[in-house]
């Protein structure tokens, strides 16, 4: 009992240094909204500063330690200051990147000048020995804990009873708000990234002596932090140290036990990280702007006999390569294949994952253990690790079915670096006898030496082989339906559910196949050696490939060889050394720099460049081929793409505007019947026993004042709110318990009143988001023959309708409202529903405009035989328009009936319409 008091109280003193931590990481945060990766490293370089005044230039102890923390202070303000506030409109992946880009320049830094031995630091603190209720506890530790009380209820105070800790709540709330009370966001925020990176250095410089002095102590020390701000819910002090305090505990009495021998003591942070977020979903109130953008993409699109020049051209420079420079190269194509599986899961799909070293392992791990214990060969063990690893992948997609953003780089960051401690650095697992890892000999593949020892340049062609095969998989997916749905996922989760797109599905297949590529690139760096050694594969790195990943260019399949060289021992690293001896050792701190320049300067990377350059290239060389080749314009693509067969231009049909013709497609003719309806929020009632039914042909309108409950009563018949209750029934089929995608599979399709439109996509390739019906296996085949088909039908015929068929190849970004109002309609339209929910379709447009959509509206209910719920302020147009009208008041049903009826009921007049003259309110 004395043993486990002892080390409880071990564990608080190391725990009130994680909460320490962790409040700084909740005052960077509450500040300006940002989760500050770079904390650890920013903490790390305060106690360098401290330790190098002290231990090399005799500087007294005391005064040491305020010049540490004066260092991170102003580390922190500078990274708000130059990387930070650049980034202010940004994506939120650019905001998170660029505090990785200082945590990767920071560390390169320190590396270059300490390297990352641990050094011993002696303690300042009063280190005698106490005994608390018969158990002896150093006494260093009782003063960490009064330490952090002391910080905790300090901060605590300041946040809640000053002028300052009121401003820092108001700009967290609303920053548009709080600066026409005259609170600078930008000052706040650079007074709480002072204060919360001194409090960084405070806490590396105070946990040094019970950890040591090195990088990666004091870098990794960051999960911890996560943990208990995450328990904190970044903003509470009090909850905060209460999480960092019990984390700290049960490590200690893991570690008492012996547990720490697999590395389970080392994941109490990752399993606290893991069940915060699980448990709360989306943990992190996350802060954006209206004018947010996500990276470019580029199209996918291969061009072969470039391709193959430059196939031909790598061979022969393999070939003729020396030992060091073909290991030079085989580290680069590794090392983009890495970065490639970061474009799948990150470029393609916008989940932002930090586990890339992590599957790579895992897939190095899987094929050394089949080549080793069961005597596989190279094919076989290749293959195993691959298709091994693929489930792994899945699990740590299953954290992205609950979240995305920082949240997922947070846990996937942690549950990789659980994956290193448990079992890539242990030794029963990752080594086998008389080896320092998993012996697997020389390989040979299909009869021929190709050993990384004795032939490496055969090794650097293989791996040039396999580089190029997974990357023009990864071209297929881009172009394929499979592509369409991720990069909708990405732009929108919301919109892509509402149109059929299963999103739990499509983020599942981002995080397998970019597992997939991360397991081929494991094994061909653990291969090449004959034993697969897992210090190649730490956790941490994969923060560095993401980096590399946006240096390159995130959304481009052209980046990967580029960024790659930017990294250390890779073929850059070689020419640096030529042309500057010991220039390689820099190129961590260059690549972070590079990578700083990139965000700020230029945040679509080389990628994007690079395909601009090669497309201007292109058309002059159309342009010099003759009028007949250069009229194959963007314009003309778009034109096939709608065609009636695959690959026949001459097929296209005419989409120039045409008369007035009536459609020839009908939709499923499904009524929707809606009984007792009821959302609660809390303890507001927004909708009160709602019931209504819709006939396929007609036309319903629902109306009501601001706040009536009518955008909320649409999103729950069609599956957008958990808090609703009552009966929705599509047909003889129920739908009440269906999830939003399967709902739009079975016929009920809305729109959007803020539109939510995929930003990033044509006009065109929205149309597909909508209408594209991938079968059972199209993940599959996607990957080796991208699916393609002309646009249905009812489509074609919508885009008449809509006047879109001029604007099919433009970004919906270079649209006027009026056409993304329009586009928005005619892809709900394009999922051939049965019922069609529109939320405010005619807000912001003209009269005429509004008149001509009214005609619309009427169309579709009366030649496409669709039932259509209208919600709308513009009370003309709903009873113009509508065979039935229900009025909502305070969430309840006051009035149903046709317009004539609900202008003449006097509770409408009431509630609505005021004092208004029936004659008033409609022609």
């Amino acid at each position: 009992m004395d043993d486990i008091l002892r080390f409880a109280l071990l564990g608080l003193g190391l725990g009130a240094l994680y909460a320490l931590t962790a409040h700084g990481i909740v005052l960077v945060y509450r500040g300006s909204g940002v989760l500050n990766f770079a904390h650890g490293a920013i903490g790390m370089a305060g106690a360098y500063v401290q330790w190098e005044l002290a231990v090399n230039h005799g500087v007294p102890y005391w005064p040491a330690v305020a010049c540490g923390v004066l260092g991170s202070t102003v580390l922190g303000v500078l990274t708000h200051l130059l990387v930070i506030r650049p980034l202010r409109r940004a994506s939120s992946l650019a905001r998170l990147v660029g505090t990785l880009a200082v945590f990767i320049v920071l560390t390169a830094v320190a590396v270059k000048r300490y390297g990352d031995s641990v050094q011993l630091v002696p303690a300042k603190l009063p280190s005698g020995l106490v005994e608390i209720a018969g158990a002896t506890v150093s006494e260093d530790r009782i003063w960490l804990l009064g330490i952090a009380v002391v910080v905790t209820a300090a901060l605590h105070a300041l946040y809640k009873r000053t002028l300052f800790g009121l401003g820092t709540t108001a700009v967290a709330e609303n920053q548009g708000a709080a600066a026409s009370l005259g609170w600078s966001a930008d000052l706040i925020a650079a007074a709480n990234w002072g204060l919360g990176s001194a409090l960084a250095g405070l806490t590396g410089i105070l946990i040094v002596p019970v950890i040591g002095l090195s990088v990666t102590g004091l870098t990794t020390l960051l999960l911890s932090a996560l943990a208990a701000a995450l328990v904190g819910r970044f903003s509470s002090f009090p909850v905060t140290l209460a999480g960092g305090l019990v984390i700290g505990v049960v490590q200690s009495e893991l570690t008492r036990f012996g547990s720490d021998v697999t590395g389970l003591a080392a994941s109490v942070p990752f399993l606290v990280i893991a069940l915060m977020l699980v448990a709360r979903g989306r943990a992190l109130p996350l802060r954006g702007t209206f004018l947010e953008r996500l990276p470019a993409l580029g199209t996918g699109r291969v061009r072969p006999v470039p391709l193959a020049l430059a196939v031909v051209t790598g061979l022969l420079l393999i070939g003729v390569s020396s030992p060091l420079w073909a290991d030079a190269i085989t580290n680069t194509l590794v090392l983009s294949l890495i970065i490639l599986s970061i474009i799948v899961v990150t470029g393609y799909a916008g989940q932002v994952s930090l586990a890339a070293y992590a599957l790579a392992g895992t897939g190095a791990f899987i094929a050394g253990h089949a080549a080793a214990d069961w005597g596989w060969p190279f094919e076989l063990a290749l293959l195993a690790g691959v298709l091994g690893t693929v489930p792994i992948g899945l699990l740590f997609a299953l954290p992205a079915v609950r979240t995305r953003g920082v949240n997922l780089a947070i846990i996937t960051l942690g549950l990789g670096t659980t994956l290193e401690t448990m079992v890539f650095q242990n030794t029963d697992l990752s080594t086998t006898p008389g080896s320092d890892g998993i012996a697997v000999g020389k390989q040979t593949l299909f009869g021929i030496d190709i050993s990384g020892v004795d032939h490496p340049q055969r090794y650097a062609a293989v791996v040039l082989v396999m580089l190029v095969a997974a990357t023009l998989v990864v071209a297929n997916v881009r172009r394929s339906r499979t592509g369409r749905r991720l990069i909708a996922v990405r732009a929108n989760e919301r919109a892509a559910a509402a149109l059929g797109i299963d999103v739990r599905a499509a983020k599942l297949y981002a995080f397998g196949l970019s597992a997939a590529i991360a397991a081929l690139a494991g094994v061909l760096t653990g291969f090449r050696s004959t034993s697969v050694v897992f210090a190649d594969f730490a956790s941490f790195e994969s923060i560095t490939a993401l980096g590399l990943a946006v240096i390159g260019g995130v959304g481009f399949l052209v980046g990967p060889l580029f960024a790659a060289t930017f990294a250390a021992g890779t073929v850059g690293a070689r020419f640096g050394d030529l042309v500057l001896p010991g220039l390689s050792e820099w190129m961590p701190l260059i690549g972070g720099i590079i990578l700083v320049l990139t965000l700020v300067g230029n945040q679509d990377g080389i990628g994007r460049e690079v395909g601009k350059q090669a497309a201007a290239a292109e058309r002059r060389l159309l342009s010099k081929r003759g009028p007949k080749h250069a009229g194959v314009t963007q314009d003309a693509a778009a034109e096939v793409a709608v065609g009636t067969a695959e690959g026949d231009e001459s097929a296209a049909p005419d989409v120039r505007p045409a008369g007035p013709s009536r459609a020839t497609h009908r939709a499923p003719g499904l009524p929707l019947r809606v009984r007792d309806l009821t959302v609660r929020y809390g303890g507001v009632v927004a909708v009160d026993g709602l019931s209504f039914d819709i006939e396929p042909g007609r036309v319903v309108g629902l109306i009501g004042p601001n706040g009536a409950g009518k955008t909320s009563a649409i999103d729950a018949v069609t599956g957008f709110t958990r808090a609703a209750s009552g009966s929705v029934r599509l047909g003889d089929r129920d739908v009440t318990r269906l999830p939003v995608h399967q709902r739009a599979g079975s016929g009920l399709s809305r729109s959007f009143q803020s539109l939510e439109l995929f930003e990033d996509m044509s006009v065109l390739d929205n149309l597909y988001a909508a209408c594209d019906r991938p079968g059972p296996w199209t993940y599959l085949k996607d990957l080796v023959r991208p699916g393609s088909r002309p646009l249905p039908a009812h489509v074609l015929v919508a885009v008449r309708e809509f006047g879109l068929e001029g604007a099919l190849d433009r970004p919906v970004g270079d649209l006027s409202y009026g056409e993304r109002r329009l586009l928005a309609i005619a892809r709900a339209v394009a999922t051939s529903p049965s019922v069609l929910l529109l939320d405010e379709p005619a807000a912001g447009l003209s009269d005429d405009e509004s008149r001509e959509l009214a005609h619309l509206v009427r169309r579709l209910a009366e030649d496409w035989g669709m039932g259509v719920l209208l919600v709308e302020h513009d009370v003309d147009m709903v009873m113009s328009v509508c065979d039935e009208v229900v009025v909502l008041d305070f969430g309840r049903r006051i009035c149903v009936g046709t317009p004539e009826e609900v202008r003449g009921d006097p509770a409408v007049r009431a509630a609505y319409l005021g004092d208004l003259a029936p004659e008033e309110v409609a022609p």
